[in-house]
């Protein structure tokens, strides 16, 4: 399947902010904007790749922004992409009770955020989206979201020709990309603001 333009721009668009963190980052090591920026650029960066390959840049993400909060602990913009890290982690693992450990580190985050900064309403919806996303866990997980994965990182899972199997496949993606999709883009958004704010040339917005 051939990738949209708009994704297309938008992958070029965080790639580009990923490649700059780097480069500021060997000027800088302390600043927490940039590593808090890095952090965001490569939690959208694993939207676009293979299972695998999203499960190892998540990680990397998580270590960007833990790194930014040893900088500076109350940074909210730092804490509540963590949250997003940490909620993108849990959605990777197929054992509830394995991804439970990281719905509750995200929880935390958002909740710190919040007590940061709390007229932000991104901040606040993240907070309660957080409680229902266990649910949604055990939703995607029995439609088959997890071999859907599998499959496409390679990996043999047990495979049906049924067409009824197929829409539940993809009506459990399209429920992932429902409440994920704003959270993406607000992230997006606050990598762009950051590149915007910062003394970087930021790259085109995302169309």
């Amino acid at each position: 399947m051939d990738m949209q333009q708009s994704e297309f721009d938008r992958l070029l668009f965080f790639e580009h902010a990923r490649k700059a963190a780097e480069a500021e980052y060997a000027k800088n090591p302390l600043d927490a904007d940039n590593l808090t920026r890095w952090g965001g650029a490569l939690l959208e960066l694993s939207q676009f790749q293979s299972f695998p390959d999203s499960k190892k840049m998540t990680q990397e993400a998580v270590s960007k922004l833990e790194e930014a909060l040893v900088i500076n602990p109350k940074k909210h913009d730092t804490l509540w992409c963590l949250g997003n890290a940490h909620t993108s982690q849990a959605f990777l693992i197929p054992d509830l009770e394995e991804a439970k450990v990281y719905f509750d580190k995200a929880a935390e985050y958002f909740q710190l955020a919040v007590e940061e900064d709390p007229e932000n309403e991104l901040y606040k919806k993240s907070w309660e989206v957080a409680a229902k996303a266990p649910e949604l866990h055990v939703e995607i997980h029995k439609h088959g979201f997890g071999q859907q994965q599998q499959q496409s990182a390679g990996i043999a899972g047990p495979s049906s020709s049924s067409g009824t199997k197929t829409q539940k496949k993809k009506k459990s993606s399209d429920l992932k990309y429902d409440i994920f999709g704003w959270i993406i883009l607000a992230v997006g958004i606050v990598t762009w603001v950051g590149f915007a704010k910062s003394n970087l040339p930021p790259p085109p917005p995302p169309r």
